[in-house]
């Protein structure tokens, strides 16, 4: 029997420890591989091309959001499935659009996740009962009253999201550059086109705005920065 191969990306090494063995307790499943930050998911998606990825929202370097989107782009053979304790219903409009094909929340059912493995290999869609609830009041809503289209104007591209993550997590703009592998002029365009579309002119305001959204999550900011604070803040402003 072939097995459902399965990546798990999240930067806790106990939780993905133990969602290792509750997968690999199935006789179907096999996990293939680990990632601690969304960058490590796209590589590892990309060298062993799993049949699902199990995909926390907020990590280090790049989030599920953006790992997602990616991954949909770099290998459209793998299906992304959310996992996380973040229940919004906005987190769950953008995985989807993003390409994830399930979202469930980490207080789940275990029994939930692996039903979901299985369906997403299959193709199909899995959301945790509540957010199907949510999503089938949101369909009727549309069909019956009609909800205005969400405004685009201010969705970031991969990049400046990219970007945007690396600010909140307090990272210079020399240092963004070097993580991206591109030249600290082109971070300096990304971080103006992005504080436009957000009407957000100053790293606290987009630090906040990033861990409101979920992209970071509170506090990771201060563990990251430590000692050298002063001299980010002097570089980005």
């Amino acid at each position: 029997m072939q097995k459902i191969t399965v990546l798990l990306a999240d930067d806790h090494t106990i939780v993905r420890q133990g969602f290792r063995a509750l997968l690999e307790a199935e006789p179907d499943i096999a996990v293939v591989g680990e990632a601690e930050n969304g960058r490590q998911a796209i590589g590892q998606a990309r060298k062993l091309q799993p049949d699902v990825v199990v995909m926390d929202i907020a990590m280090p370097l790049l989030n599920g959001l953006e790992a997602t989107r990616q991954i949909a782009k770099e290998a459209p053979s793998t299906k992304v499935l959310i996992l996380s304790s973040y229940s919004d219903d906005e987190y769950v409009n953008q995985l989807t659009e993003a390409g994830a094909v399930g979202y469930l929340l980490k207080q789940t059912a275990a029994s939930d996740l692996i039903k979901a493995i299985r369906e997403a290999k299959k193709g199909n869609a899995f959301f945790s009962p509540a957010i199907s609830k949510r999503l089938m009041e949101h369909y009727r809503e549309t069909l019956v009253r009609g909800v205005p289209v969400r405004k685009r104007s201010d969705i970031l591209t991969s990049r400046e999201a990219e970007v945007l993550q690396l600010i909140a997590e307090g990272k210079a703009n020399k240092q963004i550059a070097s993580e991206l592998n591109v030249s600290i002029k082109t971070v300096e365009k990304h971080r103006q086109q992005l504080m436009n579309k957000l009407n957000i002119h100053d790293i606290a305001g987009l630090t906040r705005y990033a861990i409101a959204k979920g992209v970071i999550e509170a506090g990771v900011k201060g563990r990251q920065l430590g000692a050298g604070e002063s001299e980010t803040a002097q570089v980005m402003k």
